[in-house]
């Protein structure tokens, strides 16, 4: 299938925020794990996500509609930002606390990973924030061209067990095309057949939003 991406909205404030009818699909991952590249991979461009040199560019929430399947990729900002300020921070993170807990359109998060890098403490919290509000959580791997085989199923299976999923986490790689179809074959798949959470994704009303 030929697929096309277009950026359609920009979201900065909760204000913005607007019901959808059309199922979404979340990318979240550290800032300097590669999202703007996975996005420009998938899109067949080069610069349709800006990516820079200077970790936490994205500060805003990026609205992708995908033709024809006509579900959106929305980008979120990264985190580990180190350059910004406690207040920026705690802005966006109210605003990406609201868009997942007020979104019955959003079907799953794609977490991306370094797969060069054991599982650090924010992705470990993103994820537990995750599958502490229900929302279904596909892993992904990054960079996955750069570790050896052996390094990446390692890295597989610590992420699978510690997600608790059936299915090892994806291969991508932006550079070399890893995983690609993969991966477009995943998102289609909770966007449209709506795949629910794993019995270890269950809410849980004690969970605490995610801090940075």
């Amino acid at each position: 299938m030929n697929r096309t991406i277009e950026l359609v909205k920009t979201i900065y404030e909760i204000k913005q925020l607007e019901s959808l009818d059309e199922p979404q699909i979340a990318l979240a991952g550290r800032s300097n794990v590669g999202k703007s590249s996975l996005v420009n991979r998938l899109a067949g461009r080069k610069s349709l996500a800006k990516i820079s040199s200077k970790p936490g560019k994205t500060r805003s929430l990026n609205y992708y509609r995908v033709n024809p399947d006509g579900f959106y990729l929305v980008d979120l900002p990264g985190y580990g930002y180190a350059r910004c300020s406690q207040s920026e921070r705690e802005k966006w993170g109210k605003l990406i606390e609201a868009y997942m807990t007020a979104n019955p359109g959003l079907k799953a998060v794609v977490v991306l990973l370094d797969a060069r890098l054991t599982p650090q403490k924010l992705d470990l919290e993103l994820t537990s924030y995750l599958r502490g509000l229900g929302i279904p959580v596909i892993p992904v791997l990054t960079k996955s061209d750069k570790p050896k085989q052996r390094e990446r199923a390692a890295l597989q299976n610590q992420w699978k067990d510690i997600l608790q999923q059936p299915r090892l986490p994806l291969l991508f790689s932006s550079k070399t095309g890893m995983g690609e179809d993969k991966l477009w074959n995943v998102l289609a798949e909770y966007a449209i057949n709506a795949v629910p959470a794993s019995p270890a994704e269950t809410p849980d009303d004690t969970q605490e939003p995610l801090a940075d």
